[in-house]
């Protein structure tokens, strides 16, 4: 292997993890250091995507269209319904879903 090719393995192998966050949108900074909470049958999309974790616009309208559809939910888990919305993103915002 050449120097040029390791070199870009070993960069590939320290940055390639990182690139599973992309998607994710940061939480907006003006709530750092407050608990959020976000009732998830009365938030608009634009709100559910600034106070959730990984939830982005278009998600956060997919929730809020599910909800018009459906009804409230009734648990957060309930949000893993929602196409896009994964146990796990429900999981790492349970603290955050108010019903």
């Amino acid at each position: 292997m050449t120097m040029k090719a390791l070199l870009l393995s070993a960069l590939l192998a320290i940055f390639a993890p990182l690139s599973a966050y992309a998607d994710e949108q940061p939480v907006d900074p003006k709530y750092d250091g407050i608990e959020i909470v976000v009732n998830v049958n009365q938030a608009s999309a634009q709100e559910l995507a600034d106070l959730l974790k990984g939830i982005g616009l278009k998600k956060a309208q997919a929730i809020v269209d599910y909800r018009d559809a459906n009804g409230p939910f009734k648990k957060p888990e309930e949000l893993a319904k929602v196409k896009g919305i994964g146990e796990a993103t429900v999981a790492k915002n349970i603290a955050r879903i108010e019903l």
